[in-house]
């Protein structure tokens, strides 16, 4: 069976915005504005498609540099890229204002000073910041198949009309015509967002020449006399953004097209910490050995590879500082965590292929006993899958560096959920990962963690 890869995308782009902070549905709608963009500056129908899937995954990069952003400014790296994002930072004095802003928030001011002190003088660590998210988005696009083209304007999102952008410096028409486009329209919808039309296509006016392509602009100047266009935007996002997928280049996606889009997006989300970079792969290979020490068939296993890459979608609306403390959390940061799961379930509900599992991946941290979380499930509420899933989860989780602790071994980490069998983890689930463990902790399907 194939699917559009664009109705496949669009969803799962949500995952992106709540990582760069925007209200969810920023990417798709930016989408349908860099396409109407396209549309009335008369962009050859050639490069429509590549230009379509860039604006819809101009983001995959952003969980790349969240933890750095996170230690750096000593702010929730969601809220500080939401400020950054659209502020306004044309002189030295507003992207000094801007970053002040945004560094240790809820610090005394004498500490937010020290530190801004300390920002100011690692520029060549700023800049790092965007090399690692660009280039990181651009190779997620690669992972979908995406033509080079795609990935290119990806990469060069942050560039400006007159040079002064990052990471690579880049001007005029040495920036991509699709980076061009998606750098106006994300910055249009942002300001679509908080003020409608007229805010949108008054930043655009402001930046023309600077930030912004004058012609682009210009292009995007002349829908204000299409309300019927910009009224669509307060509509599902997703739907919004179908509208322009260009109708005789429309991407199909297979199986194996929707095993790059889980392997992409799990990279993604491993991204996110330094202590989770391999832990969607890792969950997805010690669950499929499991699997297959019980024999399931392949359809089974292929629906359980996709869900366990995928399982802490939620992750991604969580702030790095919480992912990455190293001490107790609290009670509003424990909140937080556990609102991953149900995030991941809302999220996978939107993308058709993978409906049917949605809720079976956001139940990795479900017990038998009804003690666990999001819903607070039972063992008859909970199927072969997420029963799966939560000894996958909590066996690489505990044979993985976290912020608290080193790496366990895995007598030591299957001796501490042994203490758990019948109450948080099904006996006969435990008793396959021992045996897979014991045989050498060999899995088909993933030969080596996602990378």
């Amino acid at each position: 069976m194939e699917v559009r890869l664009s109705e496949i995308i669009s969803a799962l782009s949500f995952a992106l915005d709540v990582t760069e902070g925007q209200p969810a549905g920023h990417a798709a709608r930016s989408c349908a504005i860099g396409m109407r963009i396209a549309a009335v500056a008369g962009v050859p129908d050639t490069e429509l498609s590549a230009l379509y899937y860039g604006l819809l995954l101009k983001d995959a990069g952003c969980s790349a540099n969240a933890a750095a952003v996170c230690s750096l400014f000593g702010s929730d790296d969601r809220a500080y890229k939401e400020s950054w994002k659209g502020a306004d930072r044309d002189t030295l004095r507003a992207k000094a204002t801007a970053t002040f802003r945004g560094t240790l928030p809820d610090a005394p001011l004498l500490t937010r000073v020290r530190r801004f002190t300390e920002i100011a003088r690692t520029k060549d660590l700023k800049d790092q910041l965007y090399t690692t998210r660009c280039e990181r988005g651009a190779e997620i696009a690669r992972m979908i198949d995406l033509p080079i083209s795609t990935a290119d304007a990806i990469r060069a999102l942050d560039e400006r009309w007159d040079g002064n952008g990052v990471p690579y410096g880049l001007s005029g028409t040495e920036i991509p015509l699709a980076a061009r486009i998606m750098g106006l329209a994300q910055v249009a919808e942002i300001s679509f967002a908080q003020g409608g039309m007229t805010a949108a296509l008054d930043v655009a006016a402001e930046r023309s020449g600077t930030w912004f392509d004058p012609e682009l602009v210009a292009a995007l100047l002349a829908t204000r006399g299409d309300s019927a266009f910009w009224s669509t935007l307060g509509g599902d996002a997703v739907d919004v953004a179908s509208v322009f997928e260009p109708a005789d280049r429309t991407l199909m996606a297979d199986d194996t097209g929707l095993d790059n889009v889980a392997e992409a997006f799990a990279t993604v989300v491993d991204a996110k910490s330094p202590f989770t970079g391999r832990h969607s792969a890792g969950v997805a290979r010690i669950a499929l050995g499991v699997a297959d020490t019980l024999g399931f068939d392949a359809d089974m296993v292929r629906d359980l590879r996709r869900s366990a890459l995928l399982h802490d979608l939620g992750k991604l609306g969580v702030s790095n500082l919480v992912l990455d403390k190293p001490g107790k959390l609290d009670a509003d940061e424990w909140a937080q965590i556990r609102g991953h799961a149900e995030l991941t379930v809302r999220i996978l509900e939107r993308v058709p292929p993978f409906r049917h599992f949605a809720r079976d991946s956001g139940a990795h941290h479900e017990r038998l006993d009804g003690k666990g979380y999001h819903l607070g499930l039972t063992a008859e509420d909970l199927g072969w899958m997420p029963r799966i899933l939560a000894v996958a989860d909590v066996f690489e989780a505990l044979t993985a560096d976290r912020p608290y602790r080193g790496p366990l071994d895995s007598d030591t980490a299957l001796g501490i959920m042994r203490r758990d069998v019948g109450a948080a983890f099904c006996p006969e689930y435990f008793e396959a990962l021992e045996s897979w463990v014991d045989a050498g902790q060999r899995s088909p399907g993933i030969t080596s963690p996602v990378s």
